[in-house]
């Protein structure tokens, strides 16, 4: 995937991140499902399967079609597709709140417009495909809590959007590092989000 490298990405975040202004109601019995796109696919699936309540993470491709949703064509960046990861989660033991304080705060940067760092085009934006009003205004109250707290130096450029589809990627993309630990674009992309991850928040890891 080198021709398409992940983010490396410093964080411009200034200061601490808030807690969920708002969040999504848990649904004891019943997993929910999020959708967040924040550049390539394969560090973003990898910071979220840490989290304890998380039960799957599948990479894929949202915001196109399905005659689309191929790697080869979205990565010229004209299908409409971002790469994205479909999280399902246990919400009494992980809030969707939480999932998008993750998400903001350690799987990529939300100020960077169609890029992540050295990754450029529209596939590797910032997105949250929302599903239900919940998610729209938990998303919407939390990116607005950070503009108020100035978490970051620069404006967050973060798609909200309704969640149409999600389309699996292909399998040799799904669990890439946790399959490929010595591949050099983990080691030196992946590892150090995912080492932030547990810095950052040692009481949401999987035991």
């Amino acid at each position: 995937m080198f021709a398409g490298l992940c983010s490396a990405a410093l964080m411009s975040a200034s200061g601490d991140f808030p807690e969920p202004a708002a969040d999504v109601k848990p649904t004891p019995g019943k997993t929910q499902k999020a959708v967040f796109a924040g550049g390539c696919f394969w560090c973003t699936e990898a910071v979220f399967e840490m989290i304890e309540g998380v039960t799957g993470v599948v990479s894929g491709y949202s915001g196109g079609d399905m005659a689309t949703a191929t790697y080869e064509q979205v990565s010229t960046g004209a299908t409409g597709h971002a790469e994205a990861v479909e999280i399902t989660f246990d919400s009494t033991k992980v809030t969707y709140g939480q999932l998008l304080k993750v998400f903001f705060s350690v799987a990529h940067d939300p100020t960077q417009l169609n890029r992540q760092g050295p990754d450029r085009g529209p596939q590797y934006r910032s997105a949250v495909f929302y599903i239900g009003t919940e998610q729209k205004k938990a998303t919407e109250a939390y990116i607005a809590a950070m503009a108020k707290e100035r978490t970051f130096a620069q404006p967050i450029v973060t798609q909200v959007v309704p969640f149409q589809a999600f389309y699996e990627a292909e399998s040799h993309h799904q669990n890439f590092c946790s399959r490929n630990p010595r591949n050099r674009y983990v080691q030196a992309i992946a590892a150090p989000k995912m080492d932030k991850t547990k810095k950052q928040y040692p009481g949401m890891l999987k035991r």
